[in-house]
């Protein structure tokens, strides 16, 4: 059982952290090169769309990482566990502040603010996607 829930969170951090790579390093760029209008408008309904989906890899990558870690697995699955829930907290309280910004009813989408805010959720999410990567990478290192 605790080797099921190894590859369980191995496979949900690393899910996760490919699609929040793919996001920092491919979706987010080029919706930014449409411009601000452009960009803000495809990138409500990609955000919510995503929500739901890191949410849950993040939560099962955690919960299986502490299952294992439970499970005599030793502390890297501790570690590892800690680094992929690090980024629930890190959404809420530091990224979310920026989405509620860019969600404002009646925001500018094509003003600089609105740009400015763009980009620093690019930044903001880079956060994320080291830290999943960094949960996976330790996952990997404890599974072998």
């Amino acid at each position: 059982m605790t080797d099921v829930a190894g590859g369980l969170a191995v496979l949900a951090s690393a899910l996760f952290a490919g699609a929040a790579v793919y996001i920092n390093l491919v979706e987010h760029p080029a919706r930014l090169s449409c411009g601000p209008e452009v960009a803000a408008r495809q990138w409500a309904p990609s955000y919510k769309r995503a929500t739901a989906m890191q949410a849950s890899l993040a939560i099962g990558a955690t919960l299986a990482g502490l299952a294992r870690w439970l499970g005599a697995g030793g502390p890297l699955w501790l570690v590892g566990a800690l680094l992929i829930v690090t980024v629930i907290p890190f959404t809420f309280i530091v990224i979310m502040p920026t989405n509620h910004k860019l969600l404002e009813p009646g925001r500018d989408n094509s003003s600089a603010e609105t740009l400015r805010l763009l980009e620093s959720w690019g930044r903001l999410h880079a956060v994320r996607s080291a830290l999943s990567v960094a949960a996976t990478l330790v996952y990997l290192y404890a599974l072998v």
